[in-house]
């Protein structure tokens, strides 16, 4: 089992909640000190404490009251993703993408048995979507995700669903475990994904892996309203295309 999905055996209280508080307040969009409280079950002096840390060193910000996620955060994604190799030579292939097929054109990468969008670009016919570079995803939600599940080990996927589950997002998720590795070993066998509403309602999308040797590094996607992303169009155009730039990336990245 890979160690990001076991428990520390020394886990940091304080530590564990801070992030939680965090967690939180991305998930309310914005709380009061009360509701956090009644959200983590926290006795409100030691919300308030956490909070008034946290916004002193300035990762939280007081708007009237509603505590808020700060933008330092985004300093330490800016630099996380600026140290990922693969995004540094995604990104020409990936606006290439986007301007050629109209759409979105989305990478991803797995860490801590969660999918990461470390890049995202938009063609002129792409239509508003919830995602955004750095969302987490359940990786067995996505075309993107669940390409990367097929490209890693048995024992490791195993590992991921015990961790995070397999949540429905619509009713058209992949839940049951078994179905879910038939559909890999599909994935592995044709070398890309498909996501057919699996998401986001009304959304499908297309993904082939980017290896490095044997290894999955990443995914390269095009997603689309289902009205212009019909098997024909994915067939004929968009996997020609994501194939084109997963090769040149793959390259890119081995030789630079």
């Amino acid at each position: 089992m890979d160690q990001r999905d076991t428990e520390p055996n020394t886990p940091v209280k304080t530590a564990q909640t801070t992030f939680r508080i965090v967690e939180t307040l991305k998930s309310l969009d914005g709380a009061t000190v009360t509701e956090l409280a009644a959200e983590l079950d926290l006795p409100k002096s030691s919300a308030h404490n956490y909070l008034q840390t946290l916004e002193h060193e300035g990762y939280v910000v007081n708007s009237n009251g509603t505590y808020e996620v700060g933008l330092r955060f985004l300093d330490l994604g800016g630099y996380a993703r600026a140290r990922e190799r693969l995004y540094r030579v995604a990104i020409p292939e990936l606006k290439r993408t986007a301007d050629s097929t109209g759409e979105f054109a989305n990478l991803l990468v797995e860490e801590n048995g969660l999918g990461v969008f470390i890049a995202r670009e938009r063609g002129e016919s792409a239509v508003n979507l919830d995602s955004y570079t750095g969302q987490s995803v359940h990786l067995h939600t996505t075309a993107l995700g669940k390409t990367v599940l097929a490209y890693l080990p048995r024992d490791r996927v195993e590992a991921i669903i015990d961790r995070h589950g397999l949540p429905a997002m619509t009713d058209r998720t992949i839940t049951d475990r078994v179905e879910l590795f038939e559909e890999l070993d599909s994935i592995r066998q044709r070398e890309y994904a498909y996501d057919r509403e699996e998401r986001i309602k009304g959304l499908n999308c297309v993904a082939v892996p980017v290896l490095n040797d044997d290894d999955i590094a990443g995914a390269l996607s095009v997603s689309g309203p289902v009205s212009r992303m019909d098997k024909g169009r994915i067939d004929d155009d968009i996997l020609p295309e994501l194939r084109r730039a997963a090769n040149i990336i793959e390259l890119n990245r081995a030789y630079s």
